[in-house]
Order: structure tokens, then sequence, then C-alpha cells
């Protein structure tokens, strides 16, 4: 699926009708679909990193379950969305094509960085033998990776730091 570039309208909007996604992707089309109309990102992505986050919870508690956590697999975001059952899926995939560049930047950046810690972790628990040390490994890499997945949202919800600003200067 090749886009066009989107082009900037007012409010920091984006025109997605312009985009050619072949798509009705208005604003309200996007935000209705759970997709950020800022971003072209959608927050369901970050279920896939939710739910490594939650199997690594268990292992300290449950030792047994560090082998679901390596079933688990890192997908890219059309991965994630052209094997799930969200409804907006084609649009999704399409938009975070259609996304500004800067944007899936620093998104794809640290969506990297995440898949990494969490194949890293995985390769390390399938060569230690202890329970304990499973368990240590699973902590650490939650502490590394709760905080990206919020750094994510907050790139996928369009959080910048005049936004930020803007925010603060509103209350």
């Amino acid at each position: 699926m090749s886009m066009t570039a989107l082009q900037p309208v007012q409010d920091n909007l984006l025109d997605w009708k312009s985009a050619s996604t072949g798509f009705p992707a208005s604003a309200d089309t996007l935000a209705a679909a759970n997709i950020n109309p800022r971003t072209g990102l959608a927050t369901d992505y970050l279920n896939h990193f939710n739910e490594a986050i939650m199997l690594l919870e268990l292992i300290p508690d449950m030792p047994d379950c560090y082998e679901l956590f390596l079933e688990w697999q890192p997908l890219s975001y059309a991965e994630h969305f052209i094997r799930s059952n969200f409804k907006g899926r084609d649009l999704a995939v399409a938009a975070y094509e259609a996304a500004p560049s800067a944007v899936r930047t620093e998104f794809d950046a640290i969506v990297a960085k995440m898949m990494q810690i969490l194949s890293t972790v995985g390769d390390a628990m399938r060569t230690v033998q202890h329970d304990a040390t499973r368990a240590r490994l699973a902590e650490q890499a939650a502490r590394w990776v709760k905080p990206m997945i919020g750094t994510a949202g907050g790139i996928i919800n369009g959080r910048d730091e005049q936004s930020d600003i803007d925010s603060i200067m509103a209350q």
C-alpha cells in the first residue's frame, strides 16, 4: 500500500481525505476507528506489548509461565493489525503507512527498542536453568518496557512538548 504525503491543515490535524488512501479517511472516520487523526496511529497496537508485560509479570509467582512468554513473538504494526480482529484493521495499516514520517520514525524507534529488549530477554530465558534467574529477568524487562509503552502511547496520541505546554496553559 503506497500512500501519498499528507498535508497539514488547521489545528495540527492532517488532511486524510487528500492522502488518496482509498479509504473514507476523514478525521471523524479515523477517530471512530480508534485511530488518532493527528498521528495516524492506533493504541490497539500497544496491546501486543501489554500482553508480553502481563506474561513477564506472571513469571516470578508462576515460574512455568516463562514458557508462555517464550511463545510471544514481536509483530510489526502491520502484522499486528493483519492478524487481529480490529474492526478498522485495513484503515489502521493504511493510516500508519500515510502517517507523518517524523511521527513514524519516533514511534518505530521506541517499538524497535521494546522488541529488542523482549527478544533479548526471551533468548536469555531459553539459556538459564533457574527459576529465580528467569524471575529477575522478567522483572527487569517489565521495568524497562512499561515506561516505553507509555512513551509509545504518547506518540500515538500526539503528545509533544508543545501540546504539553498548551495543555498546562489551558488549565
